[in-house]
């Protein structure tokens, strides 16, 4: 009863807490309401809820247990009072919250500096050939060589019937690397082999396919210009948002259960998924519209710098804000 009795004591503050959020939330109209305000809500709302479990099980006195009930019903009231969309709300959350969430995780920035580095080292000792021979041979194989160049050989000459049918086998392939490097992260090491394996893979594949003489090496490049960026950002991010719910969410809790933290992370990694399959949908529809084609070049380059900028400033100039000047007050 005495380490019941200090948990409640505990409990008291997050109570305290979402007596004050439901006052700030009710005072306005939900489309008004921040969209970190409302994720805190909803994290505190849950946790009243289990509270109210607990105090039901444990037979506490009818009095805390009707405040519970009032305090859960309040909050539910004051986050399920609209079901319309709305679209202030997702605007915060996508343009706001998401990209400083983003900016500012630590997982994301590792796997980040990973993914690309190695990408960048592996493109790199493919293309100098002399210096580290065999090196992309080794890495592909002979058999993937072939098909690579097999591919790429004949000039593009993609239309647009043939691309749409195309998108969705893009969707289904890209996404389904992503999904490998999202799936495997909260085991760690598996996830960190596999996005080493990707980053690995394809950079030996471009530092190949970039060689003098390569066969289907131009034609290659050219395909691959328009959606680069927007692929292998994706990749980086569902391996970060992967990574960052066995980290937080296995090893270190903070006190919590592993299944309470594998939880509360697993919400909290939403914004960095959803971002990551916007980006897959955008790499499928550029792979299978603009990257085929039998276009100017400098288009398909025009849209790599135009990407590369929106990604930029998506991350970076958005991602970098502070919370004071990111989250309008009402």
């Amino acid at each position: 009863m005495r380490q019941l009795a200090e948990t409640i004591s505990k409990r008291r503050a997050d109570w305290n807490r979402l007596e004050q959020v439901i006052g700030q939330i009710s005072a306005h109209s939900l489309k008004r309401v921040p969209a970190p305000l409302i994720i805190e809500l909803s994290e505190l709302y849950r946790r009243a809820c289990a509270d109210l479990a607990m105090a039901d099980q444990y037979h506490l006195s009818p009095s805390m247990v009707d405040y519970l009930h009032g305090l859960v019903g309040k909050a539910h009231n004051a986050l399920y009072r609209s079901r319309r969309f709305q679209f202030h709300y997702w605007f915060e959350m996508a343009f706001i919250y998401a990209p400083r969430e983003i900016f500012r995780d630590t997982c994301v920035q590792v796997v980040a500096v990973l993914f690309f580095g190695l990408f960048a080292a592996a493109a790199l000792m493919g293309y100098f050939e002399e210096r580290f021979p065999q090196f992309a041979e080794q890495i592909i194989g002979a058999e993937q060589i072939q098909g690579l160049e097999a591919n790429y050989r004949e000039p593009l000459s993609g239309n647009v019937e043939s691309g749409i049918s195309m998108v969705a086998f893009y969707i289904y392939h890209n996404t389904g690397i992503g999904f490998q490097c999202f799936a495997l992260g909260p085991l760690i090491i598996p996830g960190l082999f596999a996005t080493i394996y990707n980053a690995v893979f394809l950079g030996a594949c471009f530092g190949y396919m970039a060689r003098p003489g390569t066969a289907g090496g131009e034609n290659f490049l050219e395909f691959v210009t328009a959606h680069g960026a927007f692929e292998l950002t994706a990749i980086a991010l569902s391996a970060g948002a992967g990574l960052r719910i066995g980290v937080r969410g296995w090893l270190f809790t903070r006190g919590r259960s592993r299944i309470a933290s594998l939880q509360e992370e697993g919400r909290r990694v939403l914004p960095v998924v959803c971002v990551a399959a916007t980006l897959f949908l955008l790499a499928a529809l550029t792979e299978g519209l603009i990257s085929p084609m039998n276009i100017p070049y400098a288009f398909k380059a025009a849209w790599l710098v135009f990407s590369s900028t929106l990604l930029m400033f998506y991350f970076v100039v958005l991602g970098y804000q502070e919370p004071a000047l990111a989250i309008r007050q009402d």
